[in-house]
């Protein structure tokens, strides 16, 4: 055997003794754990198929959503799979490096694949969590969770399982840790990449939707949210799926490969061990335990609020995590490194959770911010925009100060335990996402919710299954947003590693120069990137939901008889009408994206590249959290005045909420989350491209 494989073998002796026969060792673990996650996502993809779908009414509605989804991730997925191809053959002419070429290929089928195992879960499960709520509120939960689960485990095991093979395999092979770990890098660059496009487009095609949807329907028509009558309905309804599932989804995969591997490097490049390198896959694998018995905790009860049921699962991951962490570390006899690498990781858990409940805050329908928005809309739009978009500005506070805290916690941990600073606030961000299946199942487990209860309206299956889906629905909202504040804290710690990855690679000084005119430079264009991402993907969703809301206009129009309920409307154009402009509008926010780093590289050099990166950090995580939460405190508002207060639905206030809602639609599904993405396709592009800049 290699003396690579000896190498990281003898490093686990300790813990595994002799290695008889049929003993698991650490190298077989971490694949093992990822092949579990998958093998019991599909358990409970099948635990939702048996489901019952309801009635003849009810399995049409939940087709069409299915079948134009799939057509969306069909026709999107044929068009990054071009793009895909091209930057790879890019990769392998710049690098001489086929390897690195086939790694960036599989990272992005790893994402897609992610993406379509969670979104084909959701569109079953929707269907069957509606017709579950007719039987009342204990049969449909575990159906809307477990198709969110689905999508989390599926998630957490592609992304372990790619990163494990690859990793072992190109050690075995080539003995050579540079090579290894250059091929995994190229493979969450692929990952990133296509999530970038994914999350973007994703966001563009279901706010298409919804604007035009709400705009002709709510404030025009006076009909209601998900009346069949309206033409955008399932485009709608669709959206949710490639935007909240398959979007979210693809973008969660990219900051939990990003951050993994940003580690590892920094345990290649500082300590020059094995032992450093494969611990950030070891934790993550600790992490896809947890989540799996994470969902066993959940309990569905007749009494109770579905939102306590969830978290209860998650809750119960992160502690399962930390005493698994505790006694796998201790075993590996790592000393106080091994204390602080613990202590590090617990506190980028602990950070997420924080931020996460913080987020709840500014967002649930029960707080004050949300009420005093809502109440704000008596006096028309402006006042609730502008309350909304102020409140957003506030609500970066509370995560703000928890990424300083996180990122000091770690700082001074590793001080007390002599472990590298820069190394511990990278496992403090492989801790952040350490439980990410369970932290999906939550998400995703929203717009399940939210499909099932337009299923019923168009169905006419009455109020009090509405009733019974409106609260899974509200806890929905909750955890969306709880998951989304989750999400961008970890993309800023995730990032953050990526840059300390990127600065060793380039080997530039621990500090730089701010009076250089060309760092200087570098700052000030990487600030300036996130507004102008944001700015595309808002105008792209503008533009699109033009289009929409012409369509819904004209059918409205020109079909005889369709606001009196006697003729059905064409659905599938408007489908069709999100899906061509959402996969027009994304191409240049995602080149920019990718050409920006490279080009700054190249023209103004290394160091100012790393001014670059710590300008788009910094700008990117305060954007991503006031369009995030201001969108989804403008949401809460108009459900808000939707159940009786301050004029209840019809109400001026009512109509002043929507548009509220409307302006806040591409914000917290479009432009804010895809953020995330982009600000870590940008670390990776530079982190790829370094050898080029020394």
């Amino acid at each position: 055997m290699h003396r690579f494989y000896k190498l990281i073998s003898n490093s686990f002796e300790g813990l595994w003794g002799s290695r008889r026969s049929g003993e698991l060792d650490w190298l077989t673990f971490v694949p093992v754990s990822a092949l579990a996650s998958i093998i019991f996502a599909g358990y409970l993809y099948h635990y939702v198929n048996r489901q019952d779908s309801g009635s003849d009414r009810m399995r049409e509605i939940a087709d069409a959503i299915r079948i134009g989804a799939n057509a969306y991730l069909r026709r999107q997925n044929s068009a990054l799979a071009v793009f895909a191809g091209v930057m790879a053959v890019i990769l392998g002419l710049a690098f001489s490096n086929l390897h690195l070429s086939l790694a960036y290929l599989l990272g992005a089928l790893c994402t897609a694949a992610a993406s379509y195992f969670g979104m084909n879960a959701a569109v079953r499960a929707n269907v069957r969590t509606a017709n579950g709520a007719v039987k009342g509120l204990s049969r449909a939960l575990p159906v809307a969770y477990f198709g969110g689960a689905v999508m989390g485990l599926s998630i957490v095991g592609i992304a372990v399982l790619g990163m494990s093979i690859l990793f072992y395999i190109y050690s075995l092979l080539y003995g050579d840790m540079e090579t290894a770990l250059d091929t995994i890098l190229g493979f969450s660059f692929g990952a990133s990449s296509l999530a970038l496009f994914a999350k973007a487009g994703g966001g563009i095609y279901t706010k298409t939707a919804d604007i035009g949807a709400d705009l002709v329907g709510k404030v025009e028509l006076g009909i209601p949210e998900d009346d069949p009558r309206n033409p955008a309905v399932i485009a709608d309804n669709v959206g949710d799926n490639v935007g909240d599932v398959a979007g979210m989804g693809a973008d969660l995969t990219d900051s939990y490969i990003a951050g993994t591997i940003a580690a590892m490097l920094l345990g290649a490049r500082i300590y020059h061990s094995p032992i450093y390198i494969v611990l950030p896959l070891m934790v993550k694998a600790i992490g896809v335990v947890s989540s799996m018995l994470g969902t066993l905790f959940v309990r569905f009860g007749i009494r109770g609020s579905p939102g306590s049921a969830l978290n209860r699962g998650t809750y119960a991951a992160c502690i399962i995590f930390s005493i698994l962490l505790y006694v796998v570390i201790s075993l590996l006899n790592l000393g106080g490194l091994g204390l602080g690498i613990f202590s590090a990781i617990i506190a980028g858990l602990v950070a997420g959770i924080i931020m996460g409940l913080t987020t709840d805050f500014f967002t649930s329908i029960d707080r004050g911010p949300v009420k005093r928005t809502a109440e704000s809309s008596k006096t028309g739009a402006a006042i609730n925009i502008l309350s909304g978009f102020s409140y957003g500005l506030l609500s970066i506070i509370p995560p703000m100060i928890g990424i300083v805290v996180a990122i000091l916690a770690a700082w001074n941990i590793s001080d007390i335990f002599g472990l590298n600073h820069y190394y511990g606030i990278s496992m403090a961000a492989v801790g952040m996402l350490a439980v990410l299946g369970s932290v999906i199942a939550a998400d995703a487990y929203g717009p399940i919710a939210d499909n099932a209860k337009g299923i019923a309206e168009q169905s006419g299956l009455g109020e009090e299954v509405i009733e019974v889906i409106d609260r899974l629905d509200a806890a929905g909202n909750t955890t969306k947003a709880i998951s989304k504040g989750f999400a961008i804290g970890a993309a800023a710690l995730q990032v953050l590693a990526l840059f300390f990855a990127y600065s060793e690679e380039v080997k530039i000084p621990r500090v730089i120069n701010l009076m250089d005119p060309n760092v200087l430079g570098g700052i000030l264009i990487g600030a300036m990137m996130p507004p102008v991402l944001s700015a595309l993907l808002i105008l792209a969703v503008g533009k699109n939901a033009f289009r929409m809301v012409e369509e819904v206009r004209r059918q409205f129009r020109e079909i005889p008889g369709l606001m009196e309920g006697r003729s059905k409307p064409d659905y599938a154009r408007c489908v069709d009408i999100a899906t061509a402009g959402a996969l027009k509008e994304l191409i240049l926010p995602g080149i920019l994206s990718i050409s920006v780093p490279i080009l700054v590289g190249f023209t103004l050099g290394k160091q100012a590249l790393a001014g670059f990166l710590g300008g788009c950090i910094i700008t990117g995580i305060i954007f991503a959290l006031m369009m995030a939460n201001s969108g989804g405190m403008w949401d809460n508002a108009k459900k808000y005045i939707e159940e009786g207060h301050f004029g209840g639905k019809g109400s001026e206030a009512h109509k002043a909420a929507v548009v509220g809602d409307t302006v806040g639609d591409p914000f917290k599904d479009t432009a804010g989350p895809s953020l995330n993405t982009m600000i870590t396709v940008m670390a990776l592009s530079a982190t790829v491209f370094a050898p080029f800049f020394l």
